[in-house]
């Protein structure tokens, strides 16, 4: 198969984790066209449709970036102990509404192999030190990995998760600019974001764990809800610049149309209308950027810049009383993170910005990237 994005020679491999998700297309396009990174394979879980749309969805933007090839293993379809929460209002019914353009699979998911399995010997097979964990759904097979393997909790290099809200002035980012929401913290509940909250108790297994908290890097809504993909941005995406003058491809009229849905649930149930906030890419854009030092050390030129304030670290909980459902009595603050700075510097990094341009300067290059891949599988 012919593919116009050669990975660089000690390409950073990682394992994706995702609910696809209008934001997780474009986690996966950069997870799979960035030169420096090699996408071991991807689980899918629960989240923001059913499991099987999900995993319908992986492969679908799989096809339509050019790498059918990478395998998809179907995970979990609930949390530990809880039913399953969905989020129709935003991503629609089948998690990836907006565009009849998107392709079928070629590549069925691989059900031959228990997906926790699967994830243990993809990372186990990489060198100790070198492979990172992206999770940017509900962290139920992130946290079976973790707490059924624990060899693999020493061998990783590093757990980036898209989840959690800090709030209370964490960053000026607003989660909602609808009257009378100000004050909010959360995106699925006034307090909880909603990747923690559709299964908080893995959640609070990964925090919990010191030598995984060490290692583990939280892209919250506070960080997210500061890329917005604007109409210049948007522009960029259709057409590679902001003259749309020019006939776009078939994948970036896709990956249009699916900005545009998610800037209209955005704006009407957020009142967001400078565009939505990209979440997921920010999780896999880690392992391209100063949190990780042996990228940064050898691609100085390259990086990504997040502020973490020189390196502050927190002591991550997540309240886990409550009950899933509409009435806020019941519900309370389950799913809520609550982070305090770390004592002896270790923990959990939590950055509180991110260089917004080159960020999306490296999406603008993964979809042109994956555009002369789709043309030389021609």
């Amino acid at each position: 198969m012919g593919s116009s994005s050669p990975q660089q020679d000690g390409a950073i491999p990682l394992w994706l984790d995702c609910d696809p998700g209008h934001d997780d297309a474009f986690a996966i396009l950069l997870a799979a066209h960035h030169p420096s990174l090699n996408l071991l394979g991807i689980s899918t879980i629960h989240g923001n449709a059913s499991l099987e749309n999900t995993t319908a969805n992986a492969g679908s933007i799989l096809e339509a970036i050019g790498r059918p090839n990478i395998p998809v293993y179907p995970g979990s379809r609930k949390p530990f102990c809880r039913p399953a929460v969905h989020a129709p209002d935003i991503h629609g019914n089948s998690g990836l509404d907006g565009t009849d353009l998107l392709p079928k699979a070629s590549q069925p998911p691989v059900t031959d192999k228990n997906p926790i399995l699967a994830m243990r010997d993809a990372l186990l097979a990489q060198p100790k030190g070198t492979p990172w964990v992206v999770a940017t759904g509900a962290l139920t097979n992130v946290g079976l990995l973790f707490s059924t393997f624990p060899e693999v909790v020493e061998h990783v290099q590093g757990l980036t998760i898209m989840g959690g809200a800090i709030g209370r002035g964490f960053t000026d980012a607003p989660m909602s600019r609808l009257p009378g929401e100000e004050s909010r913290i959360g995106n699925v509940t006034p307090w909880a974001e909603f990747n923690v909250y559709c299964d908080p108790e893995a959640s609070q297994s990964i925090f919990s764990n010191p030598i995984l908290a060490s290692k583990t890097t939280l892209i919250s809504l506070d960080l997210t809800h500061q890329v917005l993909a604007s109409q210049t941005v948007q522009s960029r995406i259709l057409t590679g610049t902001t003259d749309l003058s020019s006939t776009p491809t078939v994948l970036r009229r896709i990956l249009h149309a699916l900005l545009n849905f998610f800037a209209a649930t955005y704006d009407t149930v957020f009142g967001l209308s400078t565009g939505p906030p990209l979440h997921d890419p920010l999780a896999v854009a880690v392992i391209l950027s100063n949190l990780n030092p042996t990228f940064a050390k050898a691609n100085s030129e390259k990086v990504l810049t997040f502020d973490d304030k020189g390196g502050e670290r927190f002591a991550v909980t997540v309240i886990t009383d409550g009950q899933h459902g509409e009435d806020a009595s019941l519900t309370g603050q389950l799913g809520r993170t609550i982070a305090k700075p770390s004592s002896d510097g270790r923990g959990v990094a939590i950055p509180r910005g991110v260089d917004v341009e080159r960020f999306w300067d490296l999406i603008v290059d993964c979809i042109q990237r994956a555009d002369d891949c789709n043309a030389a599988r021609k």
